[in-house]
């Protein structure tokens, strides 16, 4: 079979399609024929043959050869369709009557060659050829851009609670638009890959994106990181260089940590975001820019303009959206879908069989506060991942942080005494079952054991064992419920 891509000719004249066909056979090439626009419609929907000998062979168009004028279906109607619903395809438009108007509304139509008949065979063999590398090209841009839907775009991004779904929710809509958006959040907890997503699924993905961290930048080169310079426009600027902001023309930019913005940029930014235009240090050109921005902060904005650290009028016009990442303590829920999640990532990175958690492991992890969010989380499954020498990610495997330190008591199902107050050394402890009394020292991921359990049983009493609304009740998404219920012993699963 031909390696080349197949090619459609489509033609009223049988003659003329017979005698296409066999030349481009002769160069290497699979065809098919078409009588007319509609056939060829119908033969590219279906996929069948049409009887053609040659038809037969043909394993994939990537090219169609088609004639101008047609009954039923002319080649402007099926270049129009072909643009429309068949966008792999690369069209040669061919005609007996070489009229200018029909070949400039061709090539509007995507037809990357105009040729008249009698067709000279070397003109045929150089059009096909320019297709071919025309269609050889357009696949490795899309499957370009399936490796960065898949790497950014919002199915990378992991978690089920109701915090995510509404940040999912608000990507979704806002990232079709050209709106500037701010996202705000601590540290670690992901803001760059959502502005990553909302980037790859914008009308501005075959754009660049482009970061320009505030925080990362010495205060004296932001406005010439950003803006960019002219030569001499200060010492050491011997030449002209081009800024971020010219770097992510017809793309997006993504401004991370805007809260240390010194005074002057935040100003200069204020115009760019307003008029859409700046001038490079050391220049008096104006430049025009066509850029989407996306901006980030982990400090309070709106607390900063009331301290006067941060333009109030910049504040109003970047906050025209935002996009609030919680952090992964609110979210401790996600913990084990995340932590799995990047297990196999990182598994797959450093080439081991790892195939999950010890109980110790778990527990240690979810009981575990997160103060550097995702990005702790993350780091802390690499580590594990890169040292573990078994199968499961043990207790010891973590990072010291999520080691137990000895100092929690156990929580133990003895009522208090009948004055109602623990007896001497024991704190009472309420519980849905009763109560438990301290009394044994033990690592708390152990002690926190049986109250867990006690609430999802009686969260499943109470709802018949429904675990999709025992799910809902507990703000826990069903996944981590079927895992809990496993890890406590409580069910089949």
């Amino acid at each position: 079979m031909s390696a080349n891509p197949g090619v459609l000719i489509v033609d009223d004249d049988p003659i003329v399609a017979e005698s296409l066909g066999e030349f481009l056979e002769r160069e290497g090439f699979a065809t098919a024929t078409a009588n007319d626009g509609m056939e060829a419609i119908n033969l590219l929907e279906s996929g069948r043959s049409n009887g053609d000998r040659r038809a037969a062979r043909a394993n994939r168009f990537g090219v169609v050869i088609t004639d101008m004028n047609m009954p039923r279906c002319t080649g402007i109607d099926l270049l129009k369709r072909v643009r429309q619903d068949f966008d792999s395809l690369v069209p040669i438009a061919i005609t007996g009557f070489g009229r200018i108007e029909n070949a400039v509304e061709a090539v509007r139509l995507g037809a990357i060659d105009y040729l008249t008949k009698p067709i000279v065979d070397d003109e045929l063999r150089i059009a096909v050829d320019k297709a071919v590398r025309q269609h050889a090209l357009l696949a490795e841009n899309r499957e370009l851009r399936t490796q960065l839907t898949e790497r950014f775009g919002l199915a990378n991004l992991v978690g089920q609670n109701h915090l995510m779904r509404k940040v999912y929710e608000l990507v979704e809509a806002v990232a079709p638009s050209r709106t500037t958006v701010l996202i705000s959040g601590e540290p670690g907890t992901g803001k760059s890959m959502i502005a990553r997503a909302i980037h790859t699924m914008s009308h501005q993905a075959a754009g660049r994106f482009v970061t320009f961290a505030c925080g990362a930048i010495p205060e004296t080169l932001l406005e010439s990181e950003l803006f960019g310079h002219v030569k001499g426009a200060f010492t050491g600027a011997d030449s002209d260089k081009p800024g971020k902001l010219s770097a992510a023309e017809r793309g997006t930019l993504f401004i991370d940590e805007i809260n240390s913005a010194t005074p002057a940029l935040q100003l200069k930014l204020l115009r760019v975001l307003q008029e859409k235009q700046y001038e490079p240090v050391g220049s008096t050109k104006t430049v025009h820019c066509d850029v989407r921005f996306i901006l980030a902060s982990n400090q309070s904005l709106e607390e900063l303009v009331r301290k006067g650290q941060f333009r109030e009028d910049l504040y109003y016009r970047i906050n025209v959206v935002n996009i609030r990442m919680p952090a992964l303590r609110e979210r401790g829920g996600d913990v084990p879908i995340l932590a799995e999640y990047f297990l196999e990532k990182h598994s797959k990175e450093v080439g081991k069989v790892i195939t999950g958690f010890s109980e110790e492991a778990m527990r240690a992890m979810f009981s575990h506060n997160w103060p550097g969010n995702v990005r702790e989380l993350e780091n802390a499954i690499e580590r594990a991942v890169v040292l573990s020498r078994r199968p499961t990610i043990e207790l010891s495997d973590l990072p010291e942080t999520l080691q137990p330190d000895g100092a929690a008591f156990s929580l133990r199902g003895e009522h208090a005494g009948a004055d109602g107050t623990a007896a001497k050394g024991m704190v009472h402890i309420p519980a849905l079952a009763g109560g438990w009394d301290i009394k044994h020292p033990v690592p708390l991921i152990e002690a926190l054991i049986e109250p867990e359990r006690q609430i999802i049983l009686a969260a499943l009493n109470a709802n018949q064992w429904n675990r999709q609304e025992t799910a809902r009740q507990l703000g826990i998404n069903r996944t981590t419920l079927y895992k809990k219920m496993k890890l406590l012993g409580l069910g089949d699963d």
